[in-house]
């Protein structure tokens, strides 16, 4: 309710009120449940709405649709407007807008995947820092190579892309990991499943359709239906996130404003910083502190202040603390701290009224006309103008139907992006045109057929060639991938494709042609085409029947002067090889190689007993000799030896330093 083109939220000895020009210093709003935050909330967005402020408010419970809908007396508000000396109280409904990102219980609310970026996007997806890294690769590559990121299906085409060419972009990018990808795309999986592919995509928002105002020049209130959105609170809190940064990315500076530009209420603000990056946290603290100056006022709920990062909450002037209880000793240190945040009022003990307020009741600390926080006040909040409640879903849709921005975002709109350049791309392999490279296609798994199936090809410049599609597989056992080659035509600087049943690798010969080969079409070679020399290593795409695709490898090829037809070359008498028969001839080298590992280790561990077993025999023959008899007497006389040198020894060395002092006896 406005008063003296103020918001009047409370009244205690005299009316509470907000300046609109200090809205944009931000604020914060706190209590337990059911102390009256969501009442709070309302009257304050009424009033912003009334002053011609546009409102976004985040409706978790579905109870703040009833701002469409004009207010209902009752005993309960009668007593509250008397309580609080409103003069003049009408009920009256608010232009209220609603968008949901599921699109069902109002306009779809949708943000494109480039839009979002990495930091949010991996946030979103709970990716840790070395699979953000890699997402971050992802969106340069995509830049790179002028690929738009639109949708869900244009994240999971790149990804698969980065992955099959991750080696091509080591060197530049740094390590591109197929297991960091798997990890992504197994969260963009489950991000899908809970209704992500609705979110990502065109039309998306535009953020000046937020800040309209209708035909009396009141604000709009942008509600959304957060209950189901509500249940995912890491989509919750990244799409707010994303707003935010959204929208002060889009508007310019403004300064100090008479009133707000657009005012945001941000309901379960715990939820916005909890397993926030240490980097997320400072550009929400940057977004938080520079926004006011682009004239933009940001109100954050939630039970308690300790839910908000102290950077966060040194940014928020305006205070309205509800009810706080003390039933834990956390609880009481909790509401010590809150307590201390206030300017101090002689009237009454902040930390006690915290603990006795009622419902309805709170301590308000707005700013004065300088930015100064005022002296703390008990207030009893005003009633709200509009319903206290949800709506019946009719009204909801009659409010959809009659918007002015329906029809805009309800048809969904798919363009040429990502995905579709990467079908594109694949389609145009399988049917030829792959490259720019002079490349030959050769498949090693059909190179026993008889060559007299296959015409013969000898290319030119000024012939094209003809194109032989593959015919259709009969009905009955899966056919076997046929031989193909795509052979460069520099005429027309493109490719031809001819479809051969198979290749034989034939000596170099100077015989005559046979019948069956001089039957079949051959084109004649101009002296000035160029002729390819015999074994010369060419770009080949080898069809890998193991993977089902087509791999390039460098293969010597030279030309059957009896066929006129590049063939690989191949050494002599060498029979094509069975992938059974050599993987099981590696599998025996295998064991073999292993058994001869063990031999040698069992003849080192055999060798190192015996060593062992000479040392103990030295070391019992040596005690068995000492223990004798005669080993005593030697060791006996040895010891005795032994002593008497030493005493001999030492006798000299002291008389030899007793003469060099003069310490010694005169005889």
């Amino acid at each position: 309710m406005l008063y003296e083109n103020t918001i009047w939220l409370g009244s205690s000895s005299k009316a509470v009120c907000l300046l609109p020009e200090m809205a944009n210093r931000h604020g914060l709003i706190t209590g337990a449940t059911g102390t009256g935050k969501t009442v709070t909330l309302q009257v304050l967005a009424e009033g912003f709405s009334s002053m011609g402020v546009p409102v976004f408010l985040a409706d978790v419970k579905g109870d703040l649709s009833g701002m469409v809908k004009m207010g209902e007396n009752s005993s309960k508000i009668s007593e509250r407007l008397t309580q609080c000396g409103v003069p003049g109280f009408q009920f009256r409904s608010f232009p209220a807008v609603f968008w949901d990102v599921y699109g069902e219980q109002g306009h779809p609310v949708r943000a494109t995947v480039s839009t979002m970026g990495p930091v949010l996007l991996g946030r979103m997806l709970g990716l840790n820092d070395t699979q953000t890294g890699v997402l971050n690769i992802v969106f340069r590559i995509a830049d790179r190579e002028n690929m738009l990121l639109l949708d869900i299906k244009d994240l999971k085409a790149m990804l698969k892309y980065v992955g099959e060419h991750a080696r091509d972009y080591t060197l530049e990018y740094g390590n591109v990991s197929t297991a960091s990808i798997g990890a992504i795309q197994r969260a963009v999986a489950v991000l899908e499943d809970q209704g992500g592919d609705r979110f990502f995509g065109e039309p998306a928002l535009n953020m000046d359709d937020w800040m309209g105002t209708d035909e009396d020049g009141r604000g709009n209130i942008n509600i959304l239906a957060a209950d189901r959105l509500f249940r995912n609170p890491t989509m919750y809190s990244t799409f707010l996130l994303w707003l935010l940064s959204e929208l002060y990315e889009r508007l310019p500076e403004a300064g100090d404003l008479a009133k707000p530009r657009m005012v945001f209420f941000f309901d379960e603000a715990h939820l916005l910083f909890n397993n926030c990056s240490k980097s997320l946290l400072e550009k929400v603290e940057q977004v938080v502190r520079l926004i006011r100056s682009k004239g933009v006022g940001i109100f954050f709920i939630s039970q308690s202040p300790s839910d908000i990062p102290m950077t966060v909450l040194g940014q928020l002037g305006n205070r309205i603390q509800h009810a706080l209880r003390a039933y834990t000793p956390m609880d009481q240190k909790a509401v010590k701290v809150a307590a201390q945040t206030f300017r101090a009022n002689p009237a009454f003990d902040t930390e006690a009224a915290i603990q006795a307020l009622q419902t309805g009741e709170a301590l308000i600390s707005f700013l004065d006309s300088k930015g100064a926080p005022c002296i703390v006040e008990r207030a009893t909040i005003l009633p709200p103008q509009s319903y206290i409640g949800a709506i019946d879903e009719a009204l909801r849709q009659t409010c959809i139907e009659t918007s002015p921005y329906y029809g805009i975002y309800e048809q969904v709109l798919d363009r040429v992006s990502a995905y579709e350049m990467l079908e594109s791309d694949m389609a145009s392999a399988l049917s030829g045109d792959v490259s720019d490279i002079p490349s030959l296609v050769y498949n090693p798994d059909a190179a026993a057929a008889p060559a007299e199936e296959a015409p013969s090809l000898v290319y030119s410049p000024d012939t094209t060639l003809p194109v032989q599609e593959p015919a259709a597989p009969a009905a009955g056992p899966a056919p076997v991938k046929p031989q193909g080659f795509m052979i460069y035509d520099p005429a027309t600087g493109g490719y031809v494709k001819q479809e051969i049943p198979a290749l034989e690798v034939k000596p170099f010969t100077t015989t005559a042609p046979s019948p069956a080969q001089a039957q079949a079409p051959v084109l004649q070679v101009q002296e000035s085409a160029p002729v390819v020399p015999e074994a010369v290593e060419m770009p080949v795409l080898i069809y890998d029947t193991a993977s089902g695709q087509y791999v390039q490898k460098m293969v010597k090829m030279m030309r059957d002067p009896a066929t006129g037809k590049l063939i690989p070359v191949q050494p002599e008498n060498s029979a094509v090889v069975d992938p059974k028969a050599a993987a099981a001839a590696e599998k025996e080298a295998e064991k073999q190689r292993k058994a001869a590992e063990k031999a040698e280790k069992d003849r080192i561990a055999e060798e190192r007993r015996k060593r062992a077993e000479e040392l103990r025999e030295e070391r019992a023959e040596r005690a068995r000799k000492n223990d004798s008899v005669i080993g005593r007497i030697q060791n006996t006389a040895l010891s005795t030896a032994t002593r008497e040198v030493t005493r001999t020894i030492t006798r000299g060395i002291l008389g030899g330093i007793q003469g060099i002092f003069g310490t010694g006896k005169k005889k």
